[in-house]
């Protein structure tokens, strides 16, 4: 039901600058990225307020994944054995935290189809509902860097425009690297006319008419 999901901001706010709206900026780890079967470790949320990070309100949660084990590959990506995730939050305490940081907000994400593949997990209503929320920051890249950009991490991405990374794979971490990188783009795009949160949205390559599953990076 959707009472128990984090409301959506107004549609028609869409049609305004992106810095008059509220962001969230989202990062995911998981056990893996089998979608029908891995569950969350951890998240990370940076809330942004117009054009402003609010690092003090920022959440980060451990997640008990269940009886779904993280995967070898997944761990060698972000560090968390199973022993790492003993005492975490339970699943349904991390959905009403993560909930109270995403109510009434847009989100900020890099691939945006993993976030919302998971928040369709927790949450349910489809990867397309997520998605209709959702700026990717990767394809703002895409869109001021062209196709020679495609095979740029978060990291990557983060080096070439000047942002900070301290802790690759750490949830967190890759939500301020990831809030931070908006900006940059976001302030780039504006300045060439694409300054609404619509067309931000819209911003870099076509969508695939199938969600693919991106490889882990190293």
């Amino acid at each position: 039901m959707r009472g128990n999901r984090p409301a959506p901001p107004p549609f028609g706010l869409r049609r305004g600058p992106w810095t008059a709206v509220r962001w969230a900026s989202l990062d995911f780890e998981a056990t893996g990225l089998d979608f029908e079967r891995d569950q969350i470790i951890s998240f990370g949320v940076v809330p942004i307020d117009g054009a402003r990070i609010q690092v003090g309100e920022a959440v980060y949660q451990l997640v008990d994944p269940g009886d779904v084990p993280p995967s070898p590959e997944s761990i060698t990506v972000h560090g968390l054995r199973p022993v790492d995730l003993l005492g975490a939050s339970t699943v349904e305490a991390a959905k009403e935290n993560l909930k109270r940081a995403l109510d009434g907000r847009f989100l900020v994400t890099w691939w945006a189809g993993v976030e919302a593949a998971f928040l369709h997990t927790l949450f349910g209503g489809g990867s397309r509902t997520w998605l209709k929320r959702a700026v990717d920051v990767r394809k703002l890249v895409l869109e001021l860097e062209g196709e020679a950009a495609a095979t740029l991490t978060l990291s990557g991405a983060a080096e070439r425009f000047g942002v900070p990374v301290a802790s690759p794979h750490h949830a967190l971490d890759d939500a301020l690297v990831t809030a931070q990188l908006f900006l940059v783009m976001a302030t780039r795009l504006a300045a060439s006319g694409k300054g609404t949160v619509r067309a931000l949205m819209e911003a870099g390559p076509a969508p695939s008419p199938a969600l693919r599953r991106p490889r882990a990076p190293i």
